[in-house]
């Protein structure tokens, strides 16, 4: 009797966020082996695909069939096939639905590589000029419940904090942070990589000023100032660490 194949592996693949040369070799290679690449928008990825001459089979997994979708990964898995996961733009897991099928194939005790590559928060965060150190994730705000209560959360948060956001909500985002957190620090990354990439830096009301005269375009990549420590310590804080 034959023995049972040994488990595949599920490979999660970053791609590039616009220009289409943020794309590692080893990248390139998990894709062309892969038995299948499971995609968040199947007509970006033909794009790459087509400029790479890679031929491997591709199927949708997005937010609305991932839970119909993953029990037929974890099956192919199992049975000894390589899959590779890309997201829309950048690293599966980041604001997108790769989360769902790596904690699914995990919790299955099946193989999962994370593969290094572009990702739109780190390229904004260190374009930004504002303190890398610590920082925190945030990716899109709450777009109505619960949003109040993350704005009031972050606002006494010391680290650098960074957002996602799309240009239909740009200005209520920024015009939020502003009366939440006050005039701080901050840039945003348009476009980022691609033809029309543009930074701006400043404080919020800079931001804003700037917003509210152009309409905004594109995606945004949003990086605020946590609060300065000197201003959210205590009287008796206030002299250096020992």
């Amino acid at each position: 009797m034959s023995s049972p194949a040994a488990a595949g592996r599920l490979f999660l693949v970053p791609t590039p966020i616009g220009n289409l040369e943020d794309v590692t070799l080893r990248a390139l290679r998990v894709l062309k082996e892969a038995d299948l690449v499971l995609c968040e928008d199947t007509r970006r990825a033909a794009i790459l695909f087509a400029r790479y001459d890679i031929h491997t089979p591709r199927e949708s997994f997005f937010d609305h069939n991932q839970a119909q979708r993953t029990p037929m990964v974890l099956e192919r898995l199992r049975q000894g096939q390589k899959v590779a996961l890309i997201s829309e733009a950048g690293t599966p897991g980041i604001s997108d639905p790769g989360f769902y099928l790596a904690r699914a194939a995990i919790e299955a005790g099946l193989p999962v590589e994370a593969l290094p590559g572009a990702c739109a928060a780190v390229v904004a965060l260190v374009g930004s000029g504002l303190p890398s150190d610590r920082f925190a994730f945030e990716g899109f705000l709450p777009a109505k419940k619960g949003r109040r209560t993350r704005l009031e959360q972050l606002k006494d948060d010391t680290r650098t904090l960074v957002f996602y956001e799309g240009p239909h909500r740009m200005i209520r985002t920024v015009t939020d942070l502003l009366a939440h957190l006050g005039d701080r620090r901050a840039a945003w990354g348009r476009e980022l990589t691609k033809v029309h990439e543009e930074y701006q830096r400043g404080r919020l009301s800079d931001l804003l000023k700037t917003l509210q005269e152009r309409p905004p375009r594109g995606e945004f990549t949003l990086v605020v100032e946590g609060l300065p420590k000197r201003r959210g310590a205590r009287h008796e804080d206030l002299s250096e660490d020992d």
